[in-house]
């Protein structure tokens, strides 16, 4: 098409009708760019509405907060895989009394199994090779597996009675992050960033680290959709800080761009998908906008946020030897706590390595001694900053082990399958009672016999800690409005602070 035929074609859409549709455009993009953070105007204390420069970080797409919050920021300690309760948190001695009868049908009560072990003709109990011991203010049975975790526990509100309906892996972790065991939901860290919105103008309002322990090093694989946006805008998916030389992919500039060449670049570039976004109204191409500037101010604030040199000796001593070694558990700790300091919303760890079917007491013993000393030393160290009390730190994974051994049991050795019945998890922070110690199972540490806490009751919990009210964060899509929670969800109201 020649230019004069271009040109001729452009006239004649510049016509009554599109321009009225064309106005319209931009009245829904003023909208929009004040739900991506933009914020042309804003109410004085007299509620008149004035026009401003800009606010520190991104709006959500709350306007107000449904009810006071607790908490500013979570942080999530992900521990994948199905960490034993049995031999952390969930002090049994009738099992090692009962150690080798088969699991009374009474208990077991016809629930269905992994494939793992439905096929064994016998479900012999074991209990903890490891020994438990009371501690904190209130006596609390903790394992000998977790001697810095025990030092905090006056701080730790535990959930010993959290259950779900997922079996086996993939589903469960799904099911935790996103309120579905189906894929394709947005995550809990998503959900966030969509009704809450950044604090922070130069990283994001959702960060991910990874980190592999040395109980089960080559066990179960996390997928990127667990940290993913869904059917939300891409602008709320969580974005993962590596242990490499570039520890978010693709955010150096080429060799030889200059950074004013890449202003340049990002300026034609975001006027281009505004005259995109004229032309089309999709919300997404301004979604893409806001990530291109994110990026190219993350150039800055990533690296600085992830040099831990500067931290002083006693802190490295906190969080253990492993500290210094870029992508450990403990290492991630660390700068989870440095990304708490920059007022990023919601930091996820994903602690894979708890699969432990076979060798457990070998296995938990080198997993518990990764994760102990780093998990109670990011309780302390943010208490001693300040931050703990508008900060929530969970430790848990997707469901527990099971009372009986998977395969043969020796006297030194077995495994432990899946189990969704019962399982323990613990909070720490701001919102919470700390000290406290919620619901309780059966003598068998099979079954839930006082406070059951579904994962739904959790995400429902954590997002009524951060002033949501999860039946009201919707979003529509293909005709129905979505939520964390489904259609289920209590707040565990006795565990509030």
């Amino acid at each position: 098409m020649s230019e004069k035929k271009i040109i001729q074609e452009r006239l004649l859409q510049e016509n009554r009708r599109a321009f009225l549709k064309k106005s319209a455009l931009g009245i829904g993009g003023l909208a929009l760019s004040s739900l991506a953070g933009c914020s042309f105007f804003s109410k004085n204390e007299n509620g008149i509405l004035t026009q401003t420069n800009g606010t520190i970080g991104t709006k959500g797409i709350l306007e107000n907060l449904h009810h006071n919050a607790k908490v500013k920021r979570v942080i999530y300690l992900f521990q994948s895989g199905g960490p034993s309760q049995l031999e952390l948190f969930d002090y049994k001695p009738l099992l090692n009394k009962r150690r080798g009868e088969d699991l009374p049908e009474s208990i077991r009560n016809g629930q269905r199994l992994t494939g793992m072990t439905s096929g064994q003709d016998k479900f012999p109990l074991v209990g903890s090779l490891f020994n438990f011991n009371q501690h904190g203010t209130n006596g609390t049975w903790m394992s000998d597996l977790l001697p810095y975790t025990s030092k905090i526990v006056d701080d730790l509100c535990i959930i010993k009675s959290m259950y779900t309906e997922a079996i086996n892996h993939d589903p469960a972790v799904t099911f935790f992050q996103t309120g579905s065991q189906q894929p394709g939901r947005p995550c809990i860290g998503s959900w966030m960033s969509y009704g809450l919105g950044s604090e922070n103008d130069n990283l994001p309002a959702f960060t991910v680290l990874l980190s592999r322990g040395t109980g089960r090093p080559n066990g179960q694989p996390l997928y990127t959709r667990l940290w993913g946006n869904g059917f939300l805008h891409s602008q709320h998916q969580g974005v993962q800080f590596r242990a490499a030389k570039d520890p978010v992919l693709y955010l150096n500039d080429p060799e030889g761009m200059t950074k004013m060449g890449k202003r340049a670049m990002l300026d034609m570039l975001a006027e281009l998908n505004e005259h995109h976004y004229n032309d089309y109204g999709d919300p997404e191409t301004q979604g893409r906008i806001s990530q291109y500037e994110m990026a190219y101010r993350m150039q800055t604030s990533v690296p600085e946020v992830m040099d831990t040199s500067n931290e002083p000796d006693y802190v490295y001593k906190m969080y253990g030897a492993d500290a210094k070694i870029p992508g450990t558990y403990a290492a991630n700790c660390l700068l989870a706590r440095k990304l708490a300091e920059q007022d990023v919303r919601f930091i996820q760890l994903y602690h894979m390595g708890w699969d432990q079917h076979d060798n457990l007491p070998g296995a938990i013993e080198k997993q518990a001694k990764d994760v102990d000393q780093a998990s109670a030393a990011l309780v302390e160290d943010l208490k001693q900053r300040g931050l703990l009390e508008d900060t929530l730190v969970i430790w848990g994974g997707e469901f527990g082990r099971t009372n009986y051994s998977q395969g043969i049991l020796t006297d030194t050795n077995y495994g432990r399958d899946h189990h969704p019945r019962c399982f323990t998890m613990w909070l720490a922070g701001g919102g919470v009672k700390p000290g406290l110690v919620y619901g309780e199972t059966d003598d068998f540490g099979y079954n839930i016999t006082q406070n059951p806490v579904h994962v739904h009751d959790f995400q429902a919990t954590l997002l009524h800690l951060m002033g949501i009210d999860h039946e009201k964060l919707t979003y529509k899509y293909q005709g129905r409005r979505f939520r964390l929670t489904d259609v289920e969800g209590h707040i565990v109201k006795d565990i509030l602070a």
